[in-house]
C-alpha cells in the first residue's frame, strides 16, 4: 500500500462481511495463482457473519466490486475466482487478520472465514 488512495481501496474491500470470508477463504485455498475457488462454496450456510448471503449480491455487487479493484480475477461464465493482479495489495491485511484472529475484536471475523488455525 503506497498511497491513502490505496489504503482506502483494500479497506473498502474488507469493509463487507461477504468479501472478508472470500477474501480469507481465497488466502487460504489459493496459495498458487493456478487454484480456484468457487465463490458460491461460501454461499453453502446461507449467512456470513449473521448477514444473509444472497446469489444477487453476490454476483451483482461483491465479486464485481472485488474485481473492479483487482484484488481477484472473477471468470463469470465458469463462476472460479483465483488471485487478481492487485492481490499483493489485499493479501497483507487478509494475512495480518488471519494471524490475530482471535486478539480482533467479535464478529470481525467469523470462525469459518479463517480456516488454518494451526498452521505454521
Amino acid at each position: 500500500m503506497t498511497d491513502d488512495t490505496s489504503a482506502n481501496r483494500v479497506f473498502e474491500s474488507l469493509a463487507h462481511p461477504y468479501r472478508r470470508h472470500l477474501l480469507l477463504a481465497l488466502l487460504e485455498r489459493n496459495p498458487r495463482s493456478d487454484d480456484r475457488l468457487d465463490p458460491m462454496d461460501l454461499l453453502a450456510s446461507g449467512t456470513v457473519d449473521g448477514l444473509a448471503v444472497t446469489t444477487l449480491g453476490v454476483i451483482h455487487v461483491h465479486l464485481p466490486k472485488l474485481a473492479d479493484m483487482g484484488f481477484i480475477e472473477w471468470h463469470r461464465d465458469s463462476g472460479v475466482v483465483s488471485e487478481g493482479p492487485g492481490w499483493e495489495e489485499v493479501a497483507p491485511l487478509c494475512r495480518l487478520m488471519r494471524d490475530h484472529r482471535n486478539e480482533l475484536p467479535e464478529g470481525w471475523l467469523h470462525e469459518s472465514a479463517a480456516p488454518g488455525r494451526d498452521r505454521d
